[in-house]
């Protein structure tokens, strides 16, 4: 057997971000050196942090109305109760998704039904169809999971027959589009999360978007706002709170102006980080292309992604196989994840690792799942160091795809 291995390893840390811009440093230390963190806590005509950088992101996305929040799982949590999601009721959402959107269903009170996914990891819409006939569901909290968008259009349209509203999970497209529409604007209600491993980076934190001045209102209500909703200015006016403002309860999960201070500057840097991530995504599938036994995810055209992750899929691999893979890549430096694994590790769990949704069969999805490789490609590389680890990847991806035989390994404990 012919050994293709160059000895090439890579240095450098999966998880390390960009530094926080000198402008959103500069911000906090005001926020911290005039102490007034709560959103509400301001003086005479200041607007205050969160309320500022709510107005910027509405702008940058064209929404009508935008509120910031305590996080992306909160935002999903309240969007939901805001459209009415009622105990026990059957939401559906993507059968490849991360804990924290069942996680938001259970919390609000509502049952997971999960939906196949197709082998380029997006919604399946013939058994969407099914699984909302069969549950009697009338909300889909809609996955983008890892930056893939589906033909939003064609969903909306299905979703409008079938009588199902859509919230949107935008945790892994803050910036992407489809055919010009900027992901969050087909649905209802767009969330949005700006944890440290997102397009912006507060820690934790999350942002809603809507048209709908009721679901704005009532987010707002929902937030926390004690009778402060007039301090918003990317809200609706006083008129929208007046019929609802004694019934919706207090769930609080505003976000701060500190973290908001973080924030703002980061809205304008997107573009450009968008297209670095495409930089790097392109030098991965470059160096992916036409390897035996390794399928990369197609992208349609009509989608502009912002691809701060990368995902391939070793069709027909046995588990040994993949661990062995897995174990050879990260002792050259390359941090590979497997949502095939039997038990969840950090940020691969997936549908039957969440036993409080009930059993439930998604076979096509488990095909896929048993294959699918995953990486995080943070803004801290560059495009040579991408093309570096597509290297490493092939390399061991052909040795491992022309031995009869190798020694299995765990998977390593990656987070």
């Amino acid at each position: 057997m012919e050994d293709l291995r160059s000895g090439v390893t890579f240095t450098g840390n999966f998880t390390q971000q960009e530094p926080i811009p000198e402008a959103g440093i500069a911000a906090a230390l005001e926020v911290l050196r005039h102490g007034r963190l709560h959103r509400y806590n301001t003086v005479p005509g200041e607007a205050g942090e969160a309320c500022l950088l709510e107005e910027e992101f509405a702008a940058f996305t064209g929404a009508r109305y935008c509120l910031a929040v305590a996080s992306g799982g909160y935002a999903m949590g309240c969007a939901l109760r805001a459209a009415g999601l009622e105990p026990g009721e059957a939401v559906l959402t993507n059968a490849f998704t991360l804990a924290p959107v069942p996680g938001a269903i259970a919390a609000a009170g509502g049952r997971p039904v999960f939906v196949e996914i197709t082998d380029d990891l997006v919604l399946d819409f013939a058994d969407l169809a099914r699984k909302a006939a069969a549950s009697g569901a009338k909300l889909l909290l809609l996955s983008h999971m890892r930056g893939h968008v589906c033909d939003m259009p064609a969903l909306i349209r299905l979703c409008d027959q079938l009588g199902v509203r859509v919230i949107e999970d935008c945790a892994h497209t803050m910036g992407a589009e489809w055919e010009g529409v900027p992901s969050g604007r087909h649905g209802l209600i767009g969330c949005y999360s700006t944890q440290t491993y997102k397009h912006m980076n507060s820690g934790e934190g999350g942002l809603l978007i809507t048209d709908d001045a009721e679901m704005a209102a009532r987010m707002v209500l929902l937030s926390g706002s004690y009778m402060l909703y007039t301090r918003h200015r990317a809200a609706p006016g006083p008129e929208a709170f007046e019929q609802l403002k004694l019934d919706v309860p207090n769930v609080s999960g505003r976000m701060d102006n500190l973290r908001a201070a973080i924030l703002r500057p980061q809205v304008a840097l997107l573009p450009a980080r968008a297209a670095a991530w495409t930089a790097l995504y392109r030098a991965m599938e470059q160096g992916l292309a036409d390897v035996p036994g390794l399928r990369l995810i197609g992208r349609p055209e009509a989608e502009r992604h912002v691809a701060s992750s990368f995902q391939f899929l070793l069709p027909g691999w046995e588990e040994g196989r993949i661990t062995a893979l897995m174990a050879r890549c990260v002792a050259r430096g390359v941090e590979l994840k497997w949502f095939g694994a039997e038990d969840p590790v950090a940020f691969t769990s997936r549908y039957p690792h969440w036993r409080y949704a009930g059993a439930q069969s998604c076979p096509a999805t488990d095909r896929i799942l048993a294959g699918l490789m995953d990486m995080r490609l943070p803004l801290s590389f560059s495009p040579e160091d991408a093309a570096l680890i597509a290297r490493i990847i092939r390399e061991e991806v052909l040795l491992l795809g022309q031995a009869e035989e190798f020694e299995p390994a765990a998977a390593p404990d990656i987070d």
